[in-house]
């Protein structure tokens, strides 16, 4: 469940980034354009999911221990999974156009 919201955050981050760089040819600005403007539902996705199984992860309620391990896998699974998002891609991002832009050059 994890790597299919991560992963489908990153297509629509990478698509946008695409587009935007067809349109402006700026790598910098169409890799900040992507990021601010899939930010916004990257963050509720994460912080809704880790604030609606924080009682399960915790222990709280009537049979909670059963499901307690994938509630904090599914936690750790976004904790790990929103910085790779918000700061490895765009990272790769820039780093990958940039070879290509000079190569093109």
């Amino acid at each position: 469940m994890i790597v299919g919201i991560i992963a489908e955050n990153a297509i629509f981050t990478v698509n946008q980034f695409e587009h935007t760089l067809a349109c402006t040819g700026d790598v910098d600005e169409s890799v900040n354009y992507a990021i601010a403007l899939r930010l916004r539902p990257k963050l509720m996705t994460a912080i809704g999911a880790i604030l609606a199984l924080m009682p399960l992860a915790l222990g709280f309620g009537l049979g909670a221990q059963m499901q307690q391990p994938l509630a904090v896998a599914v936690i750790g699974g976004f904790v790990a999974g929103l910085p790779l998002l918000l700061l490895v891609l765009p990272t790769a991002l820039r780093a990958l156009f940039h070879q290509r832009m000079k190569k093109t050059a």
